[in-house]
């Protein structure tokens, strides 16, 4: 038998220039396993807290990529560029010197609460089974569909750059930090581009819980349970724990749950076992079984 794989979630504080990918593939020879994942990417200048899921863990990294989101970046005012931060190629120039800080603050408070984004053509999404950014990279611009997204919390406060706005940002998964920076320079009659973006949070996962890529060891893990903390949690029996193992479809009352879940059911020593569901009246099914 070979060396056990180690399972568990990683918290990375993701240096500026590494790709998320640059960041799994690193992982896999620091941990020694190939079974590496990230929930959510972050864009190769964005520093911050990258979720990698490891072994077994992987597959409960779409409970993590859901999770909201907490951003810090500076709004650079006056400028807009082809990729919405500070790595694309200038493409217009405003003089925006008469913009006071509160007029931004209420364009702010427009893009705050549950709002319509149109994900920029330097993102992920797929359209017509391409990729925007390979479709960006061709040089070719395509009508995007506006998508819903809920901004939670987006503030900005002055610096000693007169043209640069701080912006802390709570919003849900999904939403692009850098769209917000240029509506907010198109809100007051100019244009704006996002830098300096930090990732702080992943829902629990904040800079505080997150090591240097380099300090990644199996030690860092933390346990797969992590990963679906915000869910409801039951402990069962080692009777019932079998029955999880083996995935069977229980009753509400033998789980020990009610409502609709869905529930991180764990065991008597608060280990993981699966993820439950409701199924039909009075009865629960597995989303996942871990164990």
């Amino acid at each position: 038998m070979g060396p056990r794989v180690p399972d568990g979630i990683a918290v990375v504080d993701k240096a500026a220039g590494w790709t998320s990918h640059d960041v799994v593939a690193k992982a896999r020879g620091l941990l020694g396993t190939r079974k590496v994942g990230h929930a959510g990417t972050l864009d190769p200048d964005a520093t911050g807290v990258l979720v990698l899921g490891v072994g077994r863990a992987t597959r409960l990294l779409r409970y993590a990529t859901a999770l909201p989101k907490a951003y810090e970046g500076e709004v650079v005012l006056g400028v807009e560029t082809s990729t919405l931060d500070a790595a694309g190629e200038v493409t217009a120039t405003h003089d925006m010197s008469g913009v006071g800080v509160e007029e931004i603050r209420a364009a702010a408070a427009g893009l705050t609460g549950a709002i319509l984004q149109v994900p920029p053509m330097v993102s992920a999404v797929q359209i017509g089974g391409r990729r925007l950014h390979d479709l960006a990279r061709a040089g070719l611009e395509v009508e995007r569909a506006p998508r819903p997204v809920t901004v939670h919390r987006l503030e900005v406060h002055p610096t000693a750059d007169a043209g640069v706005l701080r912006l802390k940002v709570e919003c849900s998964s999904g939403t692009y930090v850098r769209t917000l920076a240029a509506d907010i320079g198109t809100a007051v009659g100019g244009g704006a581009h996002l830098r300096a973006l930090r990732r702080t949070a992943v829902g629990p996962f904040t800079l505080e819980r997150a090591v240097p890529l380099d300090a990644l060891d199996p030690g860092r893990l933390l346990a797969p349970a992590e990963a679906v903390a915000h869910l409801a949690r039951v402990t069962v029996t080692v009777e019932v724990a079998e029955a999880v193992g083996h995935g069977k479809v229980l009753p509400l009352d033998v789980l020990g749950v009610e409502g609709a879940g869905p529930w991180a059911v764990l065991d008597v020593d608060h280990r993981l076992l699966a993820v439950y569901a409701a199924h039909h009246p009075g009865t629960a099914k597995p989303d996942l079984v871990l164990a």
